[in-house]
């Protein structure tokens, strides 16, 4: 968390230690990641304090990327999940703008379609044992 004592320390202590920790937890392969949770203020993106409301998605999408990236290269697409935090991350950006910063982020790290559909539904359908129905 960037915040408190660790305030301005984002994008230097704070995502090296979040990094070694991610780094950790997926050498083990029976564990399955959601990715999300960005929006709120504790993450120290800073979007809850906008006066001109939520940000856009490609705002959202720019400050979130490098967590997605680093987190998908070492878990893979099959084990990690889009979830949104909502109603949490509702101070920082708006559910549409959210699951739109997915979408570009998706498109930005050039996933296949597998690896889309693994990020939208597939992982948290076989994470949760739901059936599905296209």
């Amino acid at each position: 968390m960037a915040y408190g004592p660790y305030e301005g320390q984002r994008e230097t202590t704070v995502f090296e230690d979040w990094k070694r920790g991610i780094e950790t937890v997926a050498k083990h392969t029976n564990v399955v990641v959601k990715t999300g949770g960005c929006g709120m203020p504790s993450y120290g993106f800073g979007h809850e304090k906008g006066d001109d409301g939520p940000p856009a998605s490609d705002v959202l999408a720019a400050a979130w990327k490098p967590y997605f990236e680093f987190v998908l290269e070492h878990f893979g697409a099959d084990r990690c999940m889009f979830e949104s935090n909502f109603p949490v991350d509702k101070v920082s950006c708006s559910y549409t703008g959210l699951w739109n910063a997915f979408k570009i982020i998706a498109d930005q790290l050039a996933l296949s379609q597998d690896e889309k559909n693994a990020m939208f539904y597939g992982t948290a359908a076989r994470a949760y044992s739901l059936v599905l129905t296209l």
